[in-house]
């Protein structure tokens, strides 16, 4: 059986894991715990939380490895609850380590299930996922394991596991493609290997592999998001925040990473439709986003791509001015907060001759300058004018 170059490459010692030096280094988390786990047998269980590719599943099987412990790797994906709690053993001396990844593909009640293995300590929990684990991890599960973040991989710490794969593979690798590579990984080691591998079987000989090779082993930037994932809502935060301020060039630089991702066209019109009345001074903004969401709405990608271009560089560098957004805002809490005030007598619609006799409508001038609030809000000002 062939066996892929991220398998042939991973390391099984600490020694030769790259990158992580804040969790691997001499003085880092998991260094330190393993040490202390040969003194007292005791290692806790954790929650690896990393983009992919970053070494979340070598981590979990060198600590095994290092503990001398049975391992276990399971998906969250393909895997049932019932079939990791068949190797759940009570009482055992060296308790298993298990790999779960992708654990928050785990709903609540599978989470549940893993409780009580995880704090009789009959197991070492290894959780990895990509996504924020106070969002997707149960809190009895979170408050019975640690969480450690892996940060994406540097291009220099690619650079190092690059050169181990065309070492092992007997190629040479072109400086360009080399960059190329390396950039439009992503930070994904796993990624970048296997795209490595895949162009040394398109090339003939032992010629230096090319730019044009890279692409096509390639075909694609790993630029793809989770649309139920964290980085899904980090990166539209930072394209709205970006227009918030001003800065049309990271505005326009966000919104190329979400349509290069694939989002859907509409959902960033909206969210621009909405950017123009809470963040925009003038009521032309409202229009122009309009406009922006019909269009994508008509002509749809790759050519909507433009229109979006163009209504973003004119809210960027629209006049901000959050008045009226606020002013409804303090508005509706005082709703909340105080009820259905009555409405003055003076501006009810007196439609019956009854409503008359009471005082509907009494007094009531049409360009009057009292206010016309219910009484216990009467003069109170949530508008002003900037």
């Amino acid at each position: 059986m062939a066996i892929p170059l991220p398998e042939k490459l991973r390391p099984k010692k600490l020694s030769g894991f790259v990158g992580q030096k804040h969790l691997v280094g001499a003085d880092g988390v998991i260094t330190r715990l393993l040490s202390t786990a040969k003194e007292n047998g005791f290692f806790p269980s954790l929650i690896f939380w990393g983009p992919p590719g970053s070494g979340k599943t070598t981590l979990a099987r060198i600590i095994a490895l290092e503990l001398k412990r049975q391992y276990f790797e399971f998906s969250a994906v393909s895997v049932s609850i019932k079939d990791i709690q068949k190797i759940m053993k009570a009482g055992t001396l060296f308790p298993p380590v298990i790999l779960i990844d992708e654990i928050h593909r785990f709903n609540k009640a599978q989470q549940d299930k893993l409780l009580p293995f995880v704090e009789r300590g009959d197991i070492t929990l290894i959780g990895s996922t990509t996504e924020n684990p106070s969002f997707e991890v149960i809190g009895p599960l979170l408050s019975r394991t640690r969480v450690l973040i892996l940060n994406q991989l540097s291009e220099k710490e690619l650079n190092k596991i690059i050169e181990r794969g065309v070492k092992l593979l007997k190629i040479k690798l072109g400086t360009e493609a080399k960059k190329f590579l390396l950039q439009s990984s992503n930070g994904d080691a796993r990624v970048m290997l296997n795209v490595l591998e895949i162009a040394s079987n398109l090339t003939i000989g032992r010629r230096p592999l090319t730019t044009k090779i890279i692409e096509q082993a390639l075909q694609k930037r790993q630029l793809s998001f989770d649309k139920k994932g964290e980085e899904y809502y980090n990166v539209i935060s930072a394209f709205i925040k970006s227009m918030r301020a001003s800065d049309v060039d990271a505005a326009l630089y966000y919104l190329a990473r979400m349509v290069e991702a694939g989002q859907d066209p509409l959902y960033i019109a909206r969210r621009m439709v909405v950017f123009a009345s809470e963040d925009v001074a003038s009521p032309t903004a409202l229009v122009v986003a309009n406009e922006v969401f019909r269009a994508c709405e008509t002509i749809g990608y790759p050519e909507c791509q433009e229109n979006l271009a163009a209504g973003v560089v004119y809210l960027a560098l629209a006049r901000k001015d959050r008045s009226a957004y606020n002013a409804y805002v303090s508005a509706l809490s005082d709703v909340r907060k105080l009820g259905n005030l009555p409405v003055p007598l003076k501006i009810r619609n007196p439609v019956t001759k009854l409503m008359k006799e009471i005082g509907y409508g009494e007094g009531y001038e049409k360009y009057d300058k009292e206010s016309y609030l219910p009484e216990k809000l009467s003069g109170k000002k949530y508008y002003t004018k900037r």
